[in-house]
C-alpha cells in the first residue's frame, strides 16, 4: 500500500489542467458543480480557456497545484508528471492509455509505465488509462466527460478500474447519495485499496463500494478491512471474473474445489468485506449501508398489500442467509385490531387494502410490525407512473412508513419491486428521512444478507492475519502416498497402520504382519481408484498377491489396515491461489467430491472454531450429526485432524503446492478419524 497522502488530490483547492478537448471538459464539469477553488489551464498555444488565462508550462503556474488532470498523449504525460512532481504538486490523473494495459499492442507499454512511475516519484497518480475522479462533496472534478452526480453533504464512495462503469453508476436514479467516484485505470501506482483507505478517512463518507477486476496484494485488502472496521464504514465489493476458475494442471481433487473466485469469496467473508454479483445489487447494498451500516442480524419483516408480493418476498429469501421470523405474540393483538379479522397474520404479511388511504391506520399497522425486533423492516410499494396516474395515496403510505420508523426507532425500507416504480424524488425524500429506498426484491434481500454478514464479522474478534509466505522456486515433486502419510502423521493427523512392499509376495507378507482385513494400493499412480490400483477388504495373503498382480504399472505397494465403516467421508486439501496464496478446502469427500458440490474454503491460518463452523455449513454435516437416527460421527476428532492439516500447510507454506487428503473417514463418535489417502506436491 502506498504511503503517499492522497488528500490534496482527492480534495483539491487548486487544479491544473493539461491538454485540449479533455482539459476543457474538466473545467466545464468543475464550473457546473460549483467548484470554488482555482483552475489553471496549461497549453502551449491557447491564450485562454473558458475565460481563464492559459499558462505555458508547470513552471509558469502561480504555485504547485493540489491536483492536475493530464489529458495529453502518453509520451508527453510522462514529462508533465515529472514536472509536476518536481514542483511539489499534490497528485495527478493520467488520462492517456498505452501503458502496461496495452503490452499486447505496444512493445514499449511496460517500459513506459516504469518511466511514468519514476517520473511521479513521491507524487500520487491515478491511472494511467482512467478518467479520474468526481468529488461531489466539494464540487471538485478531474473528469473529462458528463456524469449524473450532484453536490451532497455526505454519501458513499464508489471506486472502479473502469471509467465507463463509473459513468454508468453516476447516472443511477435510485436515490443513492454518491460522495465520490474514483477510477484507477491500470493502478500503476495507486490501487483501489489505497484510494478506499483515503476516502474512508473523510468523515463525510459513509460506506465504500468497489468494482474490481482483480485484487492486488492481500495485505492491502487486510488493511482496508481493518480501517473500515475501526471507522465503522463498511466496504462492499463487486468482483468480476466468477467464471474464471483457477483449475491449473493439478492432480488433486482439491484443485477442482478451490477456484480463485471461491478463495476470493472466503477471504472477503473473513475480512468482513461484503460481496455482490451485479451493479444493481451494489447500488442497493450501498444504500442500506449508507443509511444503517451493518445489520445486527439476518432477520427481516415484510408487509405488502398483495399476497403475490408477499410470496415473491418469501421466495427471494430461499438460498439466502436471511430469514423472515414468525411474528412475536406481543405484535398480534395490535395488528389484529388495526387490520381486522380477515388478514392472516404472518411474516411476510399481506395486509390487504383495509388500511389503504388511511394515514393513521397505516402508521399504526406499520408501527406494530416494526416493533418485532427485526433487523430490517420492509414495506413493498410500487409507485404508479407519474405521467399517466395520480399517486397521493402512495405518497401517504410513504409518509406512514416514515412516521412509523420515527415512532419505533426501527430501521425501515420502502421497496419497489421494479426500479422504475420508485421515482427519484420519492427515493431522495425517503433516504433523507432514514428510510432505505429499495429498488428490486432480489437486490433488497441481497443487501440485507450482505449487511448482516458484515455485522456478524464485526461482532467477532478481529481475524488472524492472512498467511503471507512467498512460494519457493524449484522443481515440483509429488510424494508417494506412504511418504505423504508419514509427514502428516508427524503433524498429528491420524493415518491407518501401513507397510510398504515392492513385490506381490512381500505385500502378502506385510499383510500378515498387519493382520487382516487389509487394503492394497499401488504406489506411483495418480487417481488410484479410477486406475484400478486400490483393492479393499482383502482377507488373506492369496487375495493380496492376486490384487497386486493386477496393478502392473505400480512402483510398489502400500498395505494398510482396513478402516471402517465410516459415518461420513471428507476431503481436506490446500491449493495455492495466485493472489491469496495457500488456503484450505473442506468438503464432502470420497466419490462425492464432484457429485455434491459441497465444500467450504478456509483462509489460513484457521482456528478450530472456524473449522467447526466450516464443517457445520456442509451438506454432509447432517451425516456427522446423526442423520435420521444413524450413528453420529466423531466431530471433535474431525476438527482436531483438520486443524492438524491446517498447521501442516502453514508450517510448509513456502514449499507446498498442493495437499489432498481424500477421504478423511469420520468414524462413529468416540472412534476418531483416519486419513486413508493423501497426496502432497511441493517444491524441492
Amino acid at each position: 500500500m502506498t504511503s503517499r497522502p492522497l488528500d490534496r488530490l482527492l480534495r483539491p483547492q487548486t487544479i491544473a489542467v493539461f491538454g485540449g478537448r479533455e482539459a476543457r471538459r474538466v473545467i466545464e464539469q468543475c464550473d457546473r458543480m460549483g467548484f470554488s477553488g482555482e483552475i489553471w489551464p496549461v497549453h502551449p498555444k491557447l491564450e485562454d480557456v473558458l475565460g481563464r488565462p492559459c499558462y505555458r508550462t508547470v513552471a509558469d503556474l502561480p504555485s504547485a497545484p493540489d491536483a492536475a488532470f493530464v489529458g495529453v498523449n502518453r509520451l508527453l504525460t510522462v514529462e508533465i508528471v515529472r514536472s509536476l512532481s518536481e514542483a511539489g504538486a499534490g497528485g495527478a490523473v493520467c488520462y492517456a492509455s498505452g501503458f502496461s494495459e496495452a503490452t499486447a499492442e505496444l512493445d514499449d507499454g511496460a517500459e513506459l509505465q516504469q518511466a511514468l512511475l519514476s517520473a511521479a516519484g513521491d507524487m500520487p497518480i491515478l491511472g494511467p488509462n482512467c478518467y479520474g475522479l468526481i468529488n461531489g462533496l466539494d464540487g471538485a472534478l478531474l473528469w473529462p466527460d458528463q456524469h449524473g452526480m450532484r453536490r451532497i453533504k455526505k454519501g458513499v464512495a464508489i471506486l472502479t478500474q473502469s471509467s465507463n462503469i463509473a459513468i454508468n453508476l453516476t447516472m443511477q436514479t435510485r436515490g443513492l447519495p454518491i460522495a465520490y467516484v474514483v477510477t484507477a485505470g491500470n493502478q500503476a501506482q495507486t490501487s483501489l485499496a489505497d484510494i478506499a483507505c483515503a476516502l474512508i478517512a473523510d468523515p463525510r463518507v459513509t460506506a465504500v463500494g468497489l468494482h474490481v477486476e482483480g485484487f492486488g496484494e492481500p495485505a492491502s485488502l487486510e488493511r482496508l478491512a481493518a480501517l473500515a472496521r475501526r471507522s465503522k464504514k463498511p466496504v462492499v465489493v463487486l468482483k468480476v471474473g466468477r467464471s474464471e476458475q483457477a483449475r491449473h494442471a493439478a492432480v488433486s481433487h482439491t484443485a477442482s474445489l478451490a477456484g480463485s473466485d471461491a478463495v476470493a469469496d472466503a477471504v472477503l467473508a473473513r475480512l468482513g468485506i461484503g460481496r455482490v454479483q451485479s451493479l444493481p445489487a451494489l447500488i442497493e447494498t450501498l444504500k442500506l449501508l449508507h443509511v444503517a451500516g451493518p445489520l445486527p442480524s439476518h432477520s427481516i419483516s415484510s408487509m405488502s398489500c398483495s399476497g403475490g408480493e408477499a410470496s415473491l418476498m418469501a421466495d427471494a429469501a430461499v438460498g439466502r442467509n436471511v430469514e423472515f421470523p414468525a411474528l412475536q405474540p406481543r405484535q398480534l393483538p395490535r395488528l389484529r385490531r388495526v387490520l381486522g379479522e380477515m388478514v392472516a397474520l404472518s411474516n411476510p404479511l399481506d395486509y390487504h387494502t383495509f388500511v389503504w388511504g388511511d394515514f393513521d391506520r397505516q402508521t399504526e399497522a406499520f408501527s406494530a410490525m416494526f416493533e418485532g425486533g427485526y433487523a430490517l423492516n420492509l414495506v413493498v410499494l410500487d409507485f404508479p407512473r407519474g405521467d399517466r396516474c395520480d399517486a397521493p395515496e402512495w405518497a401517504m403510505t410513504a409518509d406512514a412508513v416514515i412516521a412509523a420508523a420515527s415512532a419505533t426507532g426501527a430501521l425501515a425500507g420502502l421497496l419497489a419491486t421494479l426500479p422504475e416504480n420508485m421515482p427519484e424524488p420519492i427515493a431522495d425524500r425517503l433516504m433523507a428521512n432514514g428510510i432505505v429506498a429499495f429498488s428490486g426484491i432480489d437486490e433488497a434481500v441481497i443487501a440485507a444478507e450482505v449487511a448482516a454478514g458484515i455485522g456478524k464479522v464485526w461482532d467477532r474478534p478481529a481475524p488472524l492475519p492472512l498467511l503471507d509466505v512467498p512460494s519457493m522456486d524449484g522443481e515440483i515433486e509429488t510424494l508417494t502416498e506412504a511418504d505423504a502419510k508419514t509427514e502428516l502423521a508427524a503433524c498429528g493427523l491420524p493415518v491407518p497402520r501401513g507397510l510398504q512392499a515392492f513385490s506381490s509376495r512381500e505385500a502378502a507378507e506385510q499383510a500378515e504382519r498387519l493382520g487382516f482385513p487389509v487394503v492394497l494400493k499401488g504406489l506411483g499412480i495418480a487417481h488410484k481408484t479410477e486406475a484400478g490400483a486400490v483393492s479393499l477388504n482383502l482377507g488373506d495373503g492369496e487375495a493380496v498377491s492376486n490384487a497386486a498382480a493386477t496393478m502392473g504399472s505400480a512402483d510398489g505397494y502400500l498395505v494398510e489396515k482396513m478402516i471402517g465403516p465410516s459415518v461420513a467421508e471428507l476431503i481436506v486439501g490446500a491449493i495455492r491461489d495466485p493472489v491469496f496464496g495457500l488456503s484450505l478446502a473442506v468438503g464432502a469427500g470420497g466419490i462425492f467430491v464432484e457429485l455434491l458440490d459441497d465444500s467450504v474454503i478456509l483462509p489460513l491460518p484457521a482456528t478450530k472454531t472456524e473449522i467447526h463452523a466450516a464443517i457445520s455449513r456442509l451438506k454432509v454435516a447432517k451425516l456427522i450429526y446423526g442423520y435420521r437416527g444413524r450413528p453420529k460421527g466423531d466431530l471433535d476428532a474431525a476438527v482436531v485432524a483438520i486443524a492438524a492439516a491446517a498447521d501442516y500447510v502453514v508450517k510448509n507454506a513456502a514449499c507446498l503446492e498442493e495437499l489432498d487428503i481424500n477421504p478423511l473417514m469420520v468414524l462413529p463418535e468416540g472412534q476418531g478419524v483416519a486419513a486413508v489417502d493423501a497426496l502432497i506436491r511441493r517444491r524441492r
